[in-house]
């Protein structure tokens, strides 16, 4: 197999193993193991501040304390449609899904785009940048009452 193709089928595990573990209902109940496996142990992910799950996670620890904080937000992940270009040991990503929100039921669909760095195919750097990360917020944001009735 080809360099590309082992980093395609450590990026397809990895996406596979995030989609089961969100979908499971994250910590106490789904295996962390799955996206451990292609995880470096000192492997940072760098998310937007704004975001309920946003900063720096670091190691396996960090990742999977991300993962909860991901599961907490979204009940599902589908992936619609997904590109991926290649140079060295960077990998950008184009995921175009449906992300469906654990407390609201609001569904969005959107497009992250993903800068991976993978060596030893073993993922050891993720930086997501989102199309729209005031919509993503707007999704998971539950109604607030106001008290004001129409």
């Amino acid at each position: 197999m080809s360099a590309h193709g082992d980093v395609r089928a450590v990026l397809d595990e990895f996406f596979a193993a995030e989609a089961a573990y969100i979908s499971a209902g994250g910590p106490g109940v789904a295996d962390f193991g799955g996206m451990a496996a292609h995880l470096d142990p000192d492997v940072v992910m760098h998310q937007a501040p704004t975001l309920p799950y946003g900063g720096v996670w670091r190691g396996h620890d960090g990742m999977e304390r991300f993962m909860a904080a991901m599961s907490r937000a979204w009940r599902s992940l589908e992936f619609l449609d997904r590109r991926q270009w290649t140079d060295g040991d960077t990998v950008i990503v184009s995921n175009h899904g449906r992300l469906a929100a654990r407390a609201t039921g609001r569904s969005i669909e959107t497009t992250v785009l993903q800068v991976f760095t993978v060596r030893d195919r073993l993922i050891t750097e993720i930086r997501p940048f989102y199309w729209d990360t005031a919509a993503v917020n707007e999704t998971l944001r539950t109604a607030v009452s106001t008290g004001v009735t129409a």
